[in-house]
């Protein structure tokens, strides 16, 4: 009887477990803009400090 118990338990909380991985998992993060794109490539060296004021100027140039 007490094994039966454990293991009830032990089951329903690895269910649960799995159940809030895959449910976190299913969220889809927002889809970053432009400007945070740019700023990121910015922060990483990828690209310089002008070249980061040139594209954030023609991003603002063309916004909708």
């Amino acid at each position: 009887m007490t094994i039966s118990s454990v293991l009830f338990w032990a089951l329903l909380i690895a269910g649960l477990v799995v159940l809030v991985r895959y449910l976190g998992r299913r969220t889809h993060p927002e889809p970053k803009t432009p400007e945070q794109l740019l700023a990121e490539r910015f922060a990483r060296g990828e690209i310089g400090e002008e070249e980061y004021r040139r594209g954030l100027e023609a991003l603002r140039r063309h916004e909708v």
